[in-house]
Parts: C-alpha cells; structure tokens; sequence
C-alpha cells in the first residue's frame, strides 16, 4: 500500500509538470504571436513575468528540464569558441544583377535551358543581414551554423538559440525526421538605434549598422550578450531536408510558418517576365516602410522541380538572382515635420531636413509614411537621422541616431483636424492611415486633379502639376468635370500667366482626346480607394461599363479573380455613394468614355448553367488540362472562378500537390472536388 505522503508528493510532482508544460505551451504561442504573427496579445512585461514563474517552476523541478523550453532562449553558460561543420549542402551565393536587362536577359535563357514559354518567380526582399542555417531533427533545434565560406561555418548553436523567432522546437505534431532552414539574422532598425544610443551612452563605439552588429553578436562566446541585441530571425531557403518534400518554395515558406518559423515578408509570386518587374516595381516602393534594412529583390525560379534540373555553378545556383541597386546614406537634421494631405485624404508625415547631398542629389525632405511609422522610428523634430538614398527609391528616413540626442528634441503631435481645411480626421477601421473625410477638402482636390491627368491615369496632354495649382487658384476648376467645361473659358484661360495660345491649344486638345481613353484610366483616374491600373483593367474586362459596375453587390464584385473582397467593398462603395454617382453622370454627359458593353449573348447558358451563382478554386497539378481551362470551365458553366479560398467559396477543385489552398478549404469545410469528380457534375 502507497503511504499518503508518497501520494501527495507524486500529485504535487504531477501538478508541477502540468503547470510547466502550461507555461511553456503558452509561452510559445506568445513568441509566434510576436515573431511570426506580428500580432502580440500582451505586452512585455507580462511576457517577462510568464517566462520568470515557468523559470522558478524549472528550478523548483529540474527532472523536468528541456532543451527545447523557451527559458533557453534568454542566454546560457558561456563557451570555450566555436567548432567547424561542413554544410550538408553547400551556402552558395547568389549571382546579382543591377539592370533590369540582366534580368531579362537571365529569364531567357532559364526558358530556353527549361523549354518555357514563361516561368514562375517567387519575389521576396533580399534582407541585409547575417547567413544562418537551422537544423532540426524530429522538430528539436539541434544545430545553428554561419555560411563560413559556404562549405564549412561555424556552430553558432549557443547564440542560435537565443536569435529571436527561433522556435527551440517545432510547432507541428508531424515534423519531418531533417529540416534545415535557411535566413537571415538581422536587428531591427528601432532595436538597433537603441542599441547605438547604449553604446554611446557606456563610452563605447557604436556600430556602425545593423549588420555589423548583428555578425558580431553571432561571434560572441557568451550567448546572454547576444541576447541582449535583440537578434531576430527571418527564413527564405530550404536547405538539406528528410522525410518531407514541397512542390514550390512559396509552399515550403508556407510549411514551415504554420511551423512556427518567421519567414521574410512580403515574398509573392509573378509569372511571366513582364508581371516579375511590374512585382519588383512595387516592392521597391515598400521599400522605405520595411522595418530592417535591404540592398535588393531577390528572384528564384518557384517551382522546386526546375530549380532541381537547372542545378548550380561552382559558385550560385543558376535559378535565383539578387536584383541589386547601390545604397547610399547621409546623417542629417530634422528641422520640422509637416503634414501633406494626399488624393485619398491620407495625413502623410514628412521630415523636413537640413540638405543634404546624397548620391549626387541634394535631399531636403522624406516622407514619414503614417503615424505608425512616425511613431516606430520614433522621429523627433531637431533630431539627427539617417537616409538612405537606393536605386530608384526616393530618399527615406532609416532610423533615428538616438546617440546625438541634446534633450532639447520635440516630439511631433499628430493633428486632429485636417491642415487644409479643418475637418476632424478619421483612422482607417482596422488600418493605420489617417484622413481627411472631407472630399471638397481643397488638398485633396489639388492631388486628385494631378493624378487624374497624369500618365498612369488620363495621361492629359500639358495639364501638369504647376497649371493645375493655377487653375484652382484661378477659380476656372473646381473638380474633374469642370476640366471638360475649359474650352468655354478660353479667355480665361488667356489671362494665366506663362499660358500663351499654343500652350492653350495643346492643353485642350489633350483634355478633349482624354474622352475616349480606354475605359480603365477612368476608372484609374477616378480615386477609388483600392483600385490601380492593373483592378481598373480586371473590372473593366469583367463588366465593361461603369452602370455594369454600379449594378453589382459587393459579393458579386469580390468573386472576381484578382478583385478580392477589399477592393470589392472600395469599389462598390464609390458606385453606390451619391459622390461617385453624380460624378460618373456628369462625365457621362460630358463625352467621357465609360466602357463598351459585353456582348453576352454567348452566356445565355453559362448564366443558368451548374455552377450558376457558384465560387468555384481550382488549385493544384491537373492530370487533363491546365488550371485556365478548368477556370475557364468553370465560367462557362456560370460559376465564378476564384483565385483564393474564402467561407464564400463554394467548390475547390485540387489536382495533385494542391498545398496550403487545399488545407484552408479542409478547415472551412468546404466541398472538395478531384478533376474527374470537378468534370463529372459539368457533364451531369
């Protein structure tokens, strides 16, 4: 018979590993939360207190000790220096290209070598920071190791353990028997000014970037002062792996985030050449909002099979390219931030700076971006900053140097009432831009004005920013229509200065050849919220008119491939709002092309067909046709083709190594279709 004492001792015992694998559990998702999610629950000092109990319940019970609890990811015993390991396959580099001809050139022959037409691209930052493989085995970090020279690097497994985002174990109930991720470490830009201005403050020299600091911290032999420069970790490589395989990288950066890995944000996809640099285009204009630092766009071949059959040079894979550009940086002073209301009514931060010469071009302002950003960078008036000048990106503001700060600083206070015309501003529900509501507010018409007439949008023909800020002034404009009533106020128009007769001419024949523009600039030009030239062009092909726009529900509008349910909601708020009516009417009466309609006599029975009403995802490798067909199919049959799952989808039709679409599809219940299944309801 067991004594009573014994019994209690063993429930107690019990009761303490219940409560530390509790912490540990919770302690997890909190750093998923925080590192993957970047969606936080509570704030640090909670953290601390979580991870400081689970600390005392380890100490109080060390038979329950674990390599993988998250109390080791705050430091550990110092260590003697750091041992060799020869990569299982080599960290080759990556070959850079500095023109987009290179680029272009690069895609040309992948095609030719793979007998292609177009190829698909996965597009993702190239962060700037500090090469790290992951080895995991059975879902356990066994290992941490630098590139070296790319054959053998070092075991940095003491200071990978503390590196941030690291999961000391994976997050799955599956893990494969080897993974091995590839990234980046890298300190963020508000974690490092932080750590200059401490620097500075111990009399030390302050690193001089964040890369630096973070290649040295890796160096250290004392993983708690590692610690202490809050390293993170970015993933984007698959390295040596058993026991699991992926068909394209972007499903492999999906796999191993539902892992509880960080993967480098922001990676997509393009296919084809041309849809890659328009990719590349817009991400070099998020470049300036990225809280760490980048020197290019990396491009890789998606598909994992091709990359396999194109293989490597002795020095980089012959599938990927860094697009690169030259960075350029100057410290300079804030003198004032002011506040630009954009065509949307966006309040835009901006630094006015003490010039500066940055690449062979004096700067004087940066924009801030939004509050967020402001507040991020934590950017006060007299403070002293750096910025940074890249490629084709206009100069930003890439961190405060915290180190020169006199105490005489000022911080900005984000006004609460339009600078233009005093309207009470409003937030974005659930966003981070804040607005003028005002559609008369005079700074908004100005910028609307400007955009309506530029080259993305009407592209009108002598109508520039300077006459567009004279004609306001002047009282002969006071919105869009009124740019088609000009030819009634030649005379006035006379009495402008620097606007002779030529100058008169030429802008009105531009106004009047702006009518029949293709119907997607107008919708471009028009400022709806959402909706650039590549939506504009999407709704056009899929209704043709603007009164085919205004008639559809907001649900109908989303189920358009490429439109998606925000653009959706924008778009239809404008067509239904007396604002966006009254204008579409009187550019109506005016001339202006507003679409042709479809002639859908042929869709009589796609429009009481199978799928009538229906959303249909086709996803995944079709043993009998291509995905387009079945989209196309799919249309046909009167169903919507949709390119991402949603509860409003009704059908998902997955062919082999469906991915990530398939298991969303399995946790929404929806109904799952294989292609013979998919081509026997059409043919029922």
């Amino acid at each position: 018979m067991i004594p009573a004492a014994a019994k209690d001792s063993k429930l107690m015992t019990e009761s303490a590993r219940l409560k530390i694998e509790a912490f540990r559990t919770e302690l997890e998702r909190h750093n998923r939360l925080y590192y993957v999610e970047a969606t936080p629950e509570i704030p640090d000092r909670d953290y601390d207190r979580l991870l400081a109990e689970l600390q005392r319940l380890e100490a109080e019970h060390p038979e329950y000790d674990s390599e993988a609890s998250p109390t080791r990811k705050v430091g550990g015993e110092p260590i003697d220096g750091f041992e060799q390991y020869e990569h299982h396959l080599p960290m080759l580099s990556i070959d850079n290209a500095f023109e987009e001809q290179e680029l272009l050139d690069w895609d040309a022959g992948l095609r030719k070598l793979l007998d292609r037409e177009q190829l698909e691209f996965s597009v993702e930052y190239k962060i700037d920071g500090v090469a790290m493989a992951l080895i995991y085995e059975e879902g356990v970090l066994v290992r941490g190791v630098t590139r070296g020279n790319g054959i053998v690097g070092d075991d940095i497994t003491s200071n990978a353990r503390v590196v941030g985002g690291v999961p000391l174990r994976l997050q799955t109930s599956s893990a494969p028997s080897v993974l091995e991720v590839r990234g980046e470490v890298v300190i963020l830009n508000e974690d490092f000014a932080r750590f200059q201005a401490a620097q500075a403050a111990a009399g030390d020299e302050p690193f001089k970037n964040p890369r630096n600091a973070a290649a040295g911290a890796l160096k250290l032999l004392d993983p708690g002062e590692a610690h202490k420069r809050s390293l993170r970790f970015l993933a984007h490589g698959v390295g040596y792996v058993q026991g699991v395989s992926w068909p394209d990288y972007l499903q492999f950066l999906d796999s191993i985030r539902n892992m509880g890995l960080p993967v480098t944000p922001g990676a997509g996809k393009a296919t084809g050449v041309a849809e890659l640099m328009m990719t590349i285009g817009t991400m070099m204009e998020g470049v300036a909002s990225l809280p760490f630092e980048v020197d290019g766009i990396v491009v890789k071949l998606n598909r994992l099979a091709e990359r396999e059959r194109l293989g490597t040079t002795s020095k980089s894979p012959r599938w990927v390219r860094a697009y690169k550009w030259e960075r350029y940086e100057a410290e300079t002073r804030v003198l004032d931030i002011a506040i630009q209301v954009g065509k949307t009514g966006t309040l835009t931060p901006v630094a006015e700076l003490e010039p500066v010469e940055i690449d062979g071009t004096t700067v004087s302002r940066a924009s801030l971006h939004n509050r967020d950003e402001l507040q991020r960078l934590g950017v006060m008036v007299g403070d002293t900053v750096l910025v940074e000048k890249a490629g084709k990106i206009i100069p930003h503001v890439l961190r405060v140097n915290e180190a020169t700060r006199s105490g005489h600083e000022k911080p900005f206070t984000y006004p609460e009432f339009c600078p233009e015309c005093g309207s009470g501003v409003q937030q974005d529900e659930g966003g981070v831009y804040i607005r003028c509501p005002n559609p008369n507010c005079p700074a908004q018409l100005r910028e609307t004005l400007i955009f309506f007439a530029s080259r993305p949008a009407m592209d009108i023909d002598g109508l520039g920013e300077k006459l567009v800020e004279q004609l306001l002034d002047s009282g002969l404009v006071d919105g869009i229509p009124s740019l088609y009533r000009l030819r009634e106020s030649r005379e006035e128009l006379l009495k402008l200065e620097r606007l002779g007769e030529k100058s008169i001419d030429r802008l009105l024949a531009g106004i009047e050849a702006s009518k029949q523009q293709p119907f997607w600039r107008l919708l471009t030009g028009l400022n709806i919220r959402q909706v650039g030239q590549s939506n504009a062009q999407v709704l056009e092909r899929a209704f043709g008119t603007g009164d085919e726009i205004a008639s559809q529900s907001e649900e109908a509008l989303s189920a358009v491939d490429e439109i998606g349910p925000v653009i959706a909601a924008s778009v239809h708020h404008f067509f239904a709002s007396p604002v966006g009516r009254n204008l579409l009417a009187q550019l109506n009466q005016l001339g202006v092309n507003q679409g042709t309609e479809i002639d859908r006599s042929d869709d009589s029975e796609a429009d009481s067909g199978k799928l009538s009403g229906k959303s249909v995802v086709v996803t995944g490798t079709l043993a009998r046709m291509t995905r387009d067909k079945a989209k196309q199919l799919v249309r046909d049959h009167g169903g919507k083709a949709s390119g991402s799952v949603s509860s409003r989808t009704d059908y998902l039709v997955a062919g082999e190594k469906a991915g990530s679409k398939l298991s969303k599809a399995q946790g929404l219940g929806i109904t799952i279709l294989d292609e013979d299944e998919f081509l026997a309801m059409l043919e029922s």
